[in-house]
């Protein structure tokens, strides 16, 4: 179980200390391409959720982020046991959910910094940070989950 809140940790830890780096060593609004045009850095910040909806609610925003970490808990405690993608699954999500959830507090906005260009469509990503791609990929990881485990469940009864 421990080794489930060391993954968390881990992605707080990245997160912040990433956030730190473009905080310290770029501008606001500096660009540094990494994959011309594809994959760049780019310091932004973000004072609402995705894509900048709901921007200054941050009461809102710590009311949510707070139930939502009652409800990783709880789930992981009391549904979660013995099965571990659906343990990694809420881990990965929590530490995003805290990532995002210490910048709003300590900073009143997020620091979001990896820009992506999506080629095939000529898209322009919504700027992100560690914590947003954890919580995707704790998202994509869930579903996975749900799917598997439903066809167990469907294996069973049959």
């Amino acid at each position: 179980m421990f080794i489930y809140y060391g993954i968390a940790l881990l992605i707080v830890a990245l997160d912040q200390w990433t956030k730190w780096l473009v905080m310290k060593n770029m501008e606001l609004g500096e660009r540094i391409i990494l994959a011309d045009p594809y994959l760049a850095w780019l310091s932004h910040r973000n004072r609402g959720a995705a894509w900048g909806m709901l921007e200054g609610q941050m009461w809102l925003f710590a009311i949510i982020t707070i139930a939502v970490i009652i409800g990783i808990l709880y789930y992981f405690h009391a549904q979660a046991k013995g099965k571990p993608l659906f343990q990694l699954s809420l881990m990965v999500i929590l530490g995003g959910a805290i990532g995002n959830f210490i910048d709003r507090m300590l900073r009143g906005e997020v620091v979001d910094f990896i820009a992506v260009l999506i080629p095939i469509i000529n898209y322009e990503f919504p700027i992100f940070n560690v914590a947003d791609a954890a919580l995707t990929v704790g998202v994509v990881l869930m579903i996975i989950f749900i799917i598997y485990d439903e066809k167990q469940e469907k294996k069973k009864v049959s």
